[in-house]
């Protein structure tokens, strides 16, 4: 009989590559990491990892059993939810994991909406960025992200997670005020070709977003300052030290000294925005009212 419990520590090796990244997330050490995963291949009879550089890589039978542990963990989830519906699921804690701007304009409506309605229900907010909510979330230490696609992210038909689509924005361009294109209605990114950019980290999905957009207008940006945080962002252009795309609700209510913002001509730059939960949680009594009032949230957004 496989024991459930090993199968997680097997998704956590997929997902993070190696014993040691994985049994952090784990909170457990790396040597019980290596013992269950060799108990799992006592069990199972085949060997399910091996090593590959200065990680590891599922085996062929590993990534049979990874398939099936999807399903297996998914339905676990499944009779959680039912279980806490049986139970009532009136009253329970939540974590969140979301990026800031995703607070300000979906999670916080949603909390104040649910605190009426589920009075109940106690969420804790923990604040990440787009891409890192997910992992938290697969690691068992969120319950529920507010991520950002991405070129990296997991696929909406990802066997790990339940989605939801919340929202989708632009991002504008913003010039420093002397900028010779900052009198124009709109700006083509190609025309921004030869500047010095700010952007992001790499790993925030935001950096991704704004390659692709320059990739498909035709260049790479030359990336001479990093920030993840956007009022940075707008300072630095503000100081003329370059342009940057910076998604619409993050201007919102910031100080735009000596800059300009401006839509961006043809294809844009967009950030969707959805909410995930573990696969077989979304009918959870505590997430479902959640995933709703997110929701509802997001369609009273307006991001134009």
């Amino acid at each position: 009989m496989i024991d459930p419990r090993r199968l997680r520590i097997l998704r956590a090796v997929a997902d993070h590559r190696t014993v040691t990244a994985a049994a952090a997330a784990l909170y457990l050490t790396p040597s019980a990491v290596s013992q269950q995963l060799a108990a799992l291949e006592q069990e199972t009879g085949y060997a399910l990892l091996t090593r590959s550089g200065r990680g590891v890589r599922l085996t062929a039978a590993g990534e049979i059993l990874l398939t099936h542990t999807h399903e297996v963990l998914a339905q676990l989830e499944r009779a959680e939810a039912e279980l806490a519906a049986y139970a009532g699921g009136a009253a329970g804690e939540v974590t969140v994991a979301a990026f800031a701007t995703g607070i300000a304009e979906v999670l916080a409506p949603a909390i104040r909406d649910l605190a009426d309605t589920r009075p109940g229900l106690r969420i804790h907010v923990r604040d990440a960025e787009g891409d890192e909510s997910l992992t938290l979330v697969l690691d068992g230490e969120a319950d529920l992200a507010l991520a950002v696609e991405y070129r990296g992210a997991p696929h909406e038909d990802d066997r790990r997670l339940a989605r939801v689509p919340l929202y989708a924005e632009p991002f504008d361009a913003v010039l420093p005020s002397g900028h010779p294109l900052a009198q124009a209605p709109t700006v083509e990114l190609a025309a921004l070709a030869d500047a010095d950019w700010i952007g992001q980290y790499p790993g925030n999905p935001c950096h991704d977003v704004m390659l692709l957009a320059c990739e498909l207008a035709g260049f790479e940006p030359r990336l001479t300052h990093s920030s993840d945080d956007y009022r940075a962002v707008v300072a630095l252009a503000g100081a003329g030290a370059g342009v940057a795309l910076v998604p619409r609700s993050a201007l919102r209510g910031m100080e735009l000294k000596e800059t300009v913002v401006r839509p961006v001509e043809g294809p844009a730059a967009t950030r969707r925005v959805f909410a995930a939960v573990r696969r077989g949680a979304e009918q959870h009594p505590l997430l479902r009212p959640l995933l709703d009032a997110l929701a509802e949230a997001a369609a009273g957004l307006t991001t134009g």
